[in-house]
């Protein structure tokens, strides 16, 4: 099923500009309708809506693979930049199960991009690229007040119960590994605001990809999948351990590492990657032994995967879209087996996921792109602008302990908190 909004503007001409001067990208953002996708700076960022899709259904990335080319190969460019992610570029956030959730695909009427010291400004439709820059966005609003938070689908000691619930049927057999999601609501005195959110989160986390798109924002750490030509790369993440003040951090870290119960979590999600990319490439790389992702409130391991894609057979030949398809989800965000997971999730999270832990990112014509995982996020109500749903979840597998896995998840809320609470 499937939700289309292509106005008129997406026939007209779409031009890519170099621009001289170098902007930072999260200041460029209005007050609505942002999409973002930012790393130490880099990125894209964008806003209008020239065209729309949503979908769902079991052919829903497929249904999107094809309406981003038929769009994109109808419209007139002119591109004078030739880099990824300039030219036509759609932004997506996709739902955790894209067969019963609804994702979504905007192309922006403006987007501004910045790479390797270069940067440029993109068009759709009846846009002056002149006039992109020389309109100052709408300041900031003043500090939202006081926040109040309430459970949302389970209470903690509810969800310590699920957590139990979960680690018997690993200890039974059914599954390795299950990744428990919660949700915190939150309200504030006035509305938030999108680009004060996303300027503390890139400020606080340099390291991760902050993303907007469609009311879902946050700052992910882990890249689900980078295509570039050929050339495919993913950063997997699973195992977590909090930050510490001196000696006690660097305990911390060391524990991480040779923790045999992180470990094998993260082993799990790196083999699930592995196994879904294999089959559509000429070499993988995945290194041995995990390293690990320092954050301001908490440690990963970590591991980069690198590819490339074969050049012929079907597989050879499959787009970015059904690349991301064919690895969401991972075990870092779904758990292993996939299946077992998956049905255990539905039974026991009690809760709608929605876009959380699916994947988001941007595709731009010529099929490069990247897609990270929708992780550290907040999802913006588009009810009532002064309240937000906040998702945390962590990976359960055989040890597991119901309160250190509550601990992990508000250590994780915390990323968002901080960024609502500054």
């Amino acid at each position: 099923m499937a939700a289309v909004t292509t106005p008129d503007a997406v026939t007209a001409v779409v031009t890519t500009t170099p621009l001289v001067e170098i902007p930072t990208l999260l200041d460029l953002l209005p007050g609505a309708g942002a999409v973002s996708w930012v790393r130490r700076g880099e990125g894209l960022v964008g806003w209008g809506e020239a065209a729309r899709l949503e979908v769902t259904g079991p052919r829903a990335l497929a249904e999107a693979a094809e309406w981003w080319a038929t769009l994109s190969a109808g419209l007139d460019v002119d591109d004078r930049a030739e880099v990824p992610g300039s030219g036509p570029v759609v932004f997506a956030s996709i739902a955790f199960d894209p067969a019963v959730g609804t994702s979504v695909f905007v192309v922006p009427q403006v987007v501004v991009g910045r790479r390797d010291g270069a940067a440029w400004v993109t068009t759709t439709g009846d846009v002056d690229p002149a006039d992109v820059l020389a309109t100052a966005p709408a300041p900031i609003p003043s500090p939202v007040g006081r926040l109040r938070y309430a459970d949302g689908a389970l209470d903690p000691a509810s969800w310590c119960t699920t957590v139990a619930t979960a680690v018997a049927r690993i200890d039974a057999g059914e599954l390795a590994k299950v990744v428990l999601a919660r949700d915190l609501l939150v309200t504030a005195d006035a509305p938030l605001d999108a680009r004060a959110l996303l300027a503390r989160l890139a400020a606080r986390f340099p390291d991760c990809w902050t993303f907007a798109v469609d009311g879902l924002l946050g700052a992910t750490p882990e890249l689900l999948l980078r295509r570039t030509g050929r050339e495919l790369s993913s950063r997997v993440l699973a195992g977590t351990a909090p930050r510490g003040a001196g000696a006690d951090d660097e305990r911390l870290a060391a524990d991480l590492l040779a923790s045999a119960k992180d470990r094998a979590e993260h082993a799990l999600a790196v083999e699930s990657l592995v196994r879904a990319l294999e089959p559509y490439c000429t070499t993988l790389t995945a290194p041995e032994e995990p390293g690990l992702l320092t954050l301001a409130n908490v440690r990963h391991l970590a591991t980069d995967v690198t590819g490339v894609q074969r050049r012929t057979g079907a597989r050879g030949r499959a787009g970015l879209l059904e690349l991301v398809g064919a690895v969401h989800p991972t075990a870092a965000v779904c758990g292993t087996p996939t299946g077992a997971a998956a049905a255990l999730i539905g039974e026991l999270e009690g809760m709608d996921r929605g876009r959380y832990a699916g994947p988001v990112g941007w595709i731009d014509a010529r099929g490069d792109g990247e897609f990270g995982l929708a992780l550290r996020c907040a999802e913006l109500s588009d009810r009532d602008p002064a309240s937000a749903r906040l998702f945390a979840g962590c990976g359960i597998v055989a040890g597991s302990d119901p309160a250190a896995e509550l601990a992990e998840t508000q250590a994780k809320f915390a990323a968002v908190q901080a960024a609502l609470e500054s």
